[in-house]
């Protein structure tokens, strides 16, 4: 089998499935390919080109909506931009991680382009859309962290929290909540907190603009 990126990229991830990121390195995937490691470095510099070529990779391959459907409002189409973002960490062990260790490829800084004219064009200012973005990545990032690192005696631990949590009304309510609901249901309800927010701000904003304006009809004439 000719050693070539692509061939190196599907050994690694699925070497990263199987052993976690802790684990990963890149004797153990030359082991697995049956070459030196030096030869790895024929294609990719270092383990840190690894790493990021490998987090680009799990994006490309599970990341479907980077880009607005035609009709779809700025709103819409952030929730399942943030959605499928999440997917696509999900999708591989450590996911998560490794796209918080990874550095941006400057090649993808034309579709971050292409998204901000999307959402700038549905009413968004520039500064804001930006910052949302920014702000979306960072809670999806951050949700898929923590599903990820859920120890094995995960379900036990949350018995033992509900209850000590028992004789606290409030806290008990709330545990009981959380739990019904989900992972799927509390990332969409925090997704749908920060577009609200923003939404609103929007608004804010809007009606300062109509304060400050003159009516119309009230110009003094020239004299």
């Amino acid at each position: 089998m000719k050693l070539d990126s692509e061939v190196i990229l599907e050994a690694a991830l699925a070497l990263l499935d199987e052993v976690g990121m802790d684990k990963l390195s890149t004797r153990l995937l030359a082991e697995r390919l049956g070459v030196q490691q030096p030869a790895l470095y024929w294609h990719f510099k270092n383990k840190r080109a690894l790493l990021d070529a490998m987090n680009g990779e799990i994006l490309r391959r599970a990341h479907e909506r980077r880009l607005p459907l035609p009709d779809e409002t700025w709103d819409a189409f952030l929730r399942e931009n943030a959605r499928s973002f999440r997917r696509a960490l999900l999708a591989r062990r450590d996911g998560a991680r490794l796209h918080a260790s990874s550095e941006p490829d400057p090649g993808d800084l034309e579709m971050v382009e292409v998204q901000l004219a999307a959402v700038v064009s549905r009413g968004v200012p520039a500064t804001q859309a930006m910052t949302l973005l920014i702000a979306l990545g960072r809670y999806t990032v951050g949700c898929v962290l923590e599903e990820q690192a859920a120890p094995p005696d995960a379900a036990i631990r949350q018995q033992t929290l509900d209850a000590a949590a028992a004789s606290r009304p409030l806290l008990a309510a709330a545990f009981a909540s959380y739990r019904e609901a989900g992972p799927d249901a509390m990332f969409d309800i925090g997704v749908d907190l920060m577009l609200e927010g923003a939404k609103a701000r929007l608004a804010d904003a809007a009606a300062a603009t109509r304060r400050r304006a003159p009516p119309k009809g009230d110009a003094k004439p020239r004299r």
